[in-house]
Parts: C-alpha cells; sequence; structure tokens
C-alpha cells in the first residue's frame, strides 16, 4: 500500500465544483477528482442553515497535497470554506498511475 491523500470540500454549486475540478486536474495538482451532490445543515450567524452543495473528493500524493489545497483556497467562494486532508493508503497500481499522469 502507498500513501496518498483526499481532498474533501464543498462548493455552492454544480458550475463551481466543475471548474475547480477541472483545473486541479490540468494544473496537475490531483490526479482525479469525484463530485458529489450533497444536503448540508449547519449554523451560520446563530441560525441553522441547510443548502444543497457539491462536493469534492480529490486523490492526489503527498508532493501536491499542499499546492492543490493553496490552489483551491484561493478559487473558493465561501466566506470560510471547508477544506479538509484525509491520510490514506491506496493500492500500487493505482498511485503508480497517480504518479505516471503528473
Amino acid at each position: 500500500m502507498k500513501k496518498a491523500f483526499f481532498i474533501y470540500s464543498t462548493f455552492p454549486n454544480i458550475k463551481i465544483a466543475r471548474n475547480i475540478a477541472k483545473k486541479l486536474v490540468e494544473k496537475n495538482l490531483v490526479s482525479c477528482v469525484n463530485i458529489f451532490k450533497v444536503e448540508s445543515y449547519y449554523k451560520w450567524k446563530g441560525k441553522i442553515e441547510n443548502s444543497k452543495e457539491f462536493v469534492l473528493i480529490c486523490k492526489t500524493d503527498s508532493k501536491r497535497v499542499n499546492n492543490a489545497i493553496m490552489e483551491i483556497e484561493r478559487e473558493h467562494p465561501y466566506e470560510i470554506p471547508f477544506i479538509g486532508k484525509i491520510p490514506l493508503e491506496i493500492n500500487k497500481k493505482y498511485f503508480d498511475w497517480m504518479i505516471s499522469e503528473k
């Protein structure tokens, strides 16, 4: 098994999510991005809010993860975005593909 990372972040609409996903792949900061539609509940300025959002789950390696996070922070439209870095172990064959596509 090889060490890699997921980067998890939510976005307000599919257009923004797709644009950021495409930029991350084009700039070789991530190898793959999955996009999911979710429903979120959270407190914002004292009120409970509910919204439809789109989650990006980005797959990358340790050499690119921090630059990918900086790119997401730069492009993110939220005042206070959530960007999570999740360490994981992946199979060697997939890891080798990730590295070969840089």
